[in-house]
């Protein structure tokens, strides 16, 4: 239970942290490119590199920090950074096939049905 209570507090970081980088970032942003959300995006695959070498490799910090640091934090900040660091495992594993279409599939998919759950709720209210 206390293990979920971390996670929990890590996600609650991960949003909040979110939300005020976005938000700055879009702030100063005028263009219609979401750049605060690319940048979170880009700083999450970044930070799950970092810390999946520093946890799970290298095993530098205690195990228990993945579920705070990587499960919650980051998974609150962006699940991009899961996307990323699933891709570079198929990649590393000599998957490229399934790295690509992974990508391609994660892409496409992802905004089909973001589409697709817009129309149905514009048809719904």
């Amino acid at each position: 239970m206390k293990y979920l209570l971390f996670i929990a507090l890590g996600g609650a970081a991960g949003a909040v942290s979110r939300y005020a980088l976005a938000t700055w970032v879009h702030s100063l942003w005028e263009g219609e490119l979401p750049v605060g959300t690319l940048l979170v995006n880009m700083l999450g695959s970044f930070a799950i590199g970092i810390i999946y070498v520093l946890l799970v490799e290298r095993q530098l910090v205690h195990a228990d920090w993945r579920g705070v640091l990587m499960v919650g934090f980051l998974g609150a900040f962006t699940t991009f950074s899961t996307f990323s660091l699933e891709t570079m495992t198929l990649l590393e594993a000599g998957h490229t096939g399934h790295a690509m279409a992974y990508m391609l599939g994660s892409a496409v998919l992802c905004v089909a049905m973001a589409g697709a759950a817009m129309q149905l709720a514009r048809v719904l209210t």
